[in-house]
């Protein structure tokens, strides 16, 4: 099996500071860091680690600086496309020698694993909360997906296009996405999107796509269905996703939600 881990919204801000005076988002992904690290030897073939963007809170040089020492950790490489929080050109400069970053336009990139591919694609806008990916997005996808033939596929986004249901985050979501979607409904081969954005862990169809938003590693946001009202946040635990490619009983795309931390266990299921 082939794999890689997603994690998302990890919303860095300046040392000792808590993001919105409460969430102490450096620590939740130290410990996610450490997580990984230690369910590592008992996941199979984990090639690296996805960050479906908000890597800061508010895309500041000495956040991405911070993200950078705490991921410095992670015992695998990372890749990460941007979020709504993030800001293109620091980011762009706190990764000088990331051979997945662009050195200019929109942080679009391509990484084969193996038996499959992720296709990470910049939906930031930047001073809007909303996606988009704009013609320019949506010709990397198109080239993408050509040189790719029918190779399975997972289509890494910040904002998705699914509704999680909860009315203040959907009216941010990805306002091409209906765009996005014909072009994967199209594809020959095995095709999924994984997202961030929403702090909660959902699951949608759309045609023939299975659509995946991963929770955030930090606070989530308060799941509320009503509409006209702002998002709250609430500090449950954070969590991360581990993504696979597993060939039986049939070849497919196999995701698994891991809650952050350390636990008792594991003992055998005996009296």
């Amino acid at each position: 099996m082939t794999g890689f881990i997603q994690i998302t919204d990890t919303h860095i801000v300046s040392p000792g500071a808590l993001a919105c005076g409460r969430s102490d988002t450096a620590e939740a992904l130290y410990r996610a860091v450490a997580t990984i690290n230690a369910k590592l030897p008992s996941l199979d073939g984990i090639d690296c680690v996805i960050v479906t963007g908000d890597l800061t809170d508010h895309g500041a040089p000495e956040e991405y600086a911070h993200f950078t020492s705490i991921m410095a950790e992670l015992e695998r490489p990372w890749l990460a496309v941007p979020g709504n929080h993030d800001t293109r050109e620091p980011m762009r400069a706190a990764f000088p020698g990331a051979a997945w970053m662009p050195t200019q336009g929109p942080i679009h990139w391509v990484r084969e694993l193996g038996p499959f591919a992720i296709v990470g694609l910049d939906t930031l806008q930047e001073g809007a909360r909303h996606g988009a990916l704009g013609s320019d997005g949506l010709a990397f996808l198109d080239t993408a997906l050509d040189d790719l033939g029918d190779k399975p596929v997972i289509v890494a986004t910040h904002h998705p296009w699914i509704h999680a249901g909860i009315p203040a985050m959907d009216t941010d979501n990805l306002h091409d996405g209906a765009q996005l979607m014909a072009r994967l409904e199209a594809y020959p081969g095995p095709i999924r999107m994984i997202s961030g954005h929403v702090h909660r862990a959902v699951v949608g169809q759309i045609g023939r796509i299975t659509c995946q938003i991963g929770p955030a590693t930090c606070h989530a946001v308060l799941t509320d269905h009503h509409a006209a009202r702002d998002p709250q946040l609430v500090l449950e635990p954070g969590a991360i996703t581990v993504h696979r490619w597993v060939e039986t009983p049939s070849p497919g795309f196999v995701s698994d939600v891991i809650p952050i931390g350390a636990f008792s266990g594991p003992w055998p299921f005996t009296d």
